[in-house]
């Protein structure tokens, strides 16, 4: 169904009609407004740690866009009983990363809720001959990967009281690590098609990109980055019900290699909190912006290939 055709918001260049990360809205003289929302339970105990995850991960969208962050509203759903003190730290975890994006929180709503919810609202600017959608992949070129997976699983993990503090701090400085950087040097390097891995997983995503760019992809698992302690809890088998409907969803597109475990392959459906981003970059320019990334995302890495065809083949 069509609500709003697009004679009505000629504008309006990237909407409803798309599958992409967020909405685009040209402005005159070339320039953009790109535009999203995010918001999700907590996914660890500290509120800090929770309000600043919550805000990378809601500016991700804008950044995988090919834009910059610059005002944000704040989404708040806390129960009529929470402490004062808790829902300040959440909102000082926040506003920490929106300052530290160059960004703004300029205002909000709050309403009651029997559990929390918190996310942001975000505005961001930039070029419209710069944008990065998740259809602009072209055969030939190198898939990069900027973050490492595991988030999910780990966070699942760490709710069951098994993960390790170490591990879990690892996990928690990763999802609050910012994708601007990424964003801004994918774009020096002529990066048009991205997008960032966040709820469907790394599997999920990546064929949405396939599928919007009329491609198909190549993914060496050897390559693809993992956080510390993920693969033992991987092969126990830890995964969150997430990943299970991920699986469920998208593995009819994929074709695994024999050598590939069921650890791994479930991996790749689980549902990453504030993920990396995932770039295709031409070629010959795929080492020189790995080595960039790494000044920033240090575990970044080629992961496979835009090829001919459709869906995925995974090795």
């Amino acid at each position: 169904m069509d609500f709003f055709p697009a004679d009505l918001a000629p504008d309006v260049i990237i909407g409803l009609g798309a599958v992409d990360d967020a909405a685009v809205h040209r402005i005159g003289d070339g320039r953009v407004s790109v535009v999203s929302l995010d918001f999700f339970p907590p996914v660890v105990d500290d509120a800090t740690d929770y309000g600043a995850i919550a805000a990378a991960n809601s500016m991700s969208d804008v950044w995988a866009m090919g834009a910059d962050p610059v005002l944000a509203l704040c989404i708040a759903l806390f129960p009529k009983d929470m402490p004062t003190g808790v829902a300040s730290k959440i909102l000082l975890g926040a506003a920490e990363r929106v300052r530290a994006a160059g960004a703004v929180i300029a205002g909000g709503h709050t309403m009651d809720s029997q559990e929390p919810v918190f996310g942001l609202a975000v505005i961001g600017l930039g070029d419209e001959d710069g944008l990065m959608l998740k259809g602009g992949l072209k055969v030939g070129q190198k898939l990069v990967l900027s973050k490492p997976l595991g988030s999910g699983l780990l966070t699942t993990v760490a709710k069951r009281g098994d993960l390790s503090a170490e591990d879990l701090s690892d996990a928690i400085g990763i999802m609050k690590r910012l994708n601007g950087p990424a964003a801004r040097v994918g774009r020096q390097y002529g990066v048009r098609g991205a997008t960032d891995i966040t709820g469907f997983g790394l599997a999920g995503h990546a064929l949405e990109m396939a599928a919007g760019a009329g491609v198909g992809l190549r993914l060496g698992l050897d390559e693809v980055p993992l956080m510390g302690s993920v693969m033992r809890w991987a092969e126990q088998g830890a995964f969150a019900g997430g990943a299970h409907r991920n699986r469920k969803a998208y593995e009819g597109r994929i074709t695994f290699a024999s050598s590939v475990s069921e650890a791994l392959q479930m991996l790749l459906f689980d549902p990453q909190t504030s993920g990396g981003l995932l770039m295709g970059v031409d070629a010959d320019r795929a080492d020189a912006l790995v080595a960039q990334l790494r000044e920033t995302d240090p575990e970044t890495a080629i992961v496979g290939d835009v090829v001919q065809g459709s869906g995925m083949e995974v090795g």
